[in-house]
């Protein structure tokens, strides 16, 4: 990779940083960023900031009524310079492209951080589950799938779960490819049941993840863990899977969020109490716990110490961004923090924990799950847990070394290493013409 040529921005079009604040912008304001800085020259910078493959393809089923409704199916696969591509599939209403984009080069970042020998992709379709039968998602996921048959596959494109798409659609995707493959391909998707040779751990991954990033990130800005306040906006997989690790872990957790509102206790949340309740209703409306019931934008506002946005893109703006009361961020979420509002957070000494390092231990753990179904040897859960937490260490140490030589924040220290390491990667694989 050249680090000597200057770049000529001005012949590229560049992402505005400011002028707007959607996930696309989001992810490529950071790449932005970290490639001016390790002087990308611009054919460098031309390649990384489109992906690879953009593939659109219709997903016509019959319903149980007996006509036909077509679908609109999407996948983004953003960069294959350190292998196969790997990410999610979501189901939909609002599906949309510009947010797949981003999605799948984010995964590129993550993967190239987090040491893992992928490159990033998204995809989906676009339909309301809630809408379809079972045989009417089945069939819809099934034709998607084989639609897309040739560029999907254990070295081609792994699919991983994501917003309504759990492992029993992980399941009829792995039966779809190895059904045209003739031969079961076991490594196509992660997230599987364990039946069909998924891994332990799959489901707390990202919030394992997570709070090993926690703790490692409260010495390296000087917190103190005792009477430390912990929020968390969400409380599905991962903000719910997290709010119970941490109190577990005895840490005090006085705030959690879902889509209808949040609870906050000074004090500490009775969080088994809260998520069993959510888990029997589908809410935390209503729970009869000691907590104060807050509107669910004012969430990310709230007095605490460490908040970690698990929920959706930009649920920190430039609109709340001067209101939040927390010393530390960790992004559980992908982009959980505007353009804008990071500046903003920096003027106002608050630190931010970036996304494609805090939420990796979902990838780490695909990682291991498609290696396993190679090898055929299931791990057991003790070895699992070491590994993710050795990865996301390593993960750790790498961007705290890359901040130090940049003297810059964590965000771009990740984004920096990140981006290095994609454009070394292609520049050993050079141009295929």
């Amino acid at each position: 990779m050249s680090q000597t040529r200057k770049p000529r921005w001005g012949a590229l079009p560049r992402t505005p940083l400011l002028d707007d604040e959607s996930p696309f912008n989001t992810m490529m304001s950071s790449f932005d960023e970290a490639a001016l800085t390790i002087g990308l020259s611009e054919d460098e910078y031309r390649v990384l900031r489109k992906a690879d493959r953009e593939v659109q393809v219709s997903v016509p089923v019959r319903m149980d009524a007996g006509h036909v409704e077509v679908f609109d199916g999407f996948r983004v696969q953003h960069n294959t310079g350190l292998g196969p591509f790997i990410g999610s599939m979501r189901i939909e209403p609002d599906l949309r492209l510009d947010e797949l984009r981003a999605l799948a080069g984010w995964m590129t970042w993550k993967c190239a951080l987090l040491g893992v020998p992928f490159g990033g992709a998204c995809g989906g379709i676009c339909a309301d589950p809630r809408d379809l039968s079972a045989g009417e998602l089945e069939r819809a996921v099934r034709r998607y799938a084989a639609n897309l048959i040739g560029d999907i596959g254990a070295e081609r494109d792994v699919f991983t779960p994501d917003i309504y798409a759990d492992e029993r659609v992980m399941a009829w995707i792995l039966d779809t490819i190895s059904s045209h493959e003739r031969a079961t391909s076991a490594s196509a998707v992660t997230g599987k049941p364990l039946a069909l040779s998924g891994s332990v751990g799959s489901r707390e991954a990202v919030a394992q993840g997570l709070l090993v990033i926690l703790r490692l990130a409260l010495p390296h800005f000087g917190m103190q863990r005792q009477g430390l306040r912990v929020n968390v906006q969400g409380a599905g997989v991962v903000g719910g899977t997290l709010a119970r690790l941490l109190h577990e872990s005895g840490f005090k957790v006085t705030g959690l969020a879902d889509v209808t509102g949040g609870l906050y206790n000074p004090d500490g949340l009775d969080i088994p109490s809260a998520i069993a309740w959510r888990n029997q209703h589908g809410t935390l409306e209503a729970w009869d716990g000691k907590a104060d019931l807050v509107d669910r934008d004012a969430f990310v506002t709230l007095p605490c110490d460490v908040l970690v946005p698990c929920a959706v893109a930009n649920a920190i703006h430039s609109g709340n961004a001067v209101k939040a009361e927390t010393k530390l961020i960790i992004e559980g979420a992908h982009g959980p923090v505007s353009p804008r509002a990071d500046r903003i957070l920096a003027q106002r000494g608050i630190q931010v924990v970036p996304d494609i390092l805090a939420n990796g231990g979902g990838v780490v753990l695909s990682y291991f799950e498609w290696v396993q179904s190679r090898t055929g040897l299931a791990w057991i859960e003790p070895v699992v847990q070491q590994r993710l937490g050795r990865f996301m260490r390593e993960a750790w140490d790498a961007v705290v070394q890359t901040g130090d030589e940049f003297d810059c924040s964590l965000r771009k220290g990740a984004n920096i290493l990140a981006v290095r390491r994609v454009a070394d990667a292609d520049h050993q694989r050079g141009l295929y013409a």
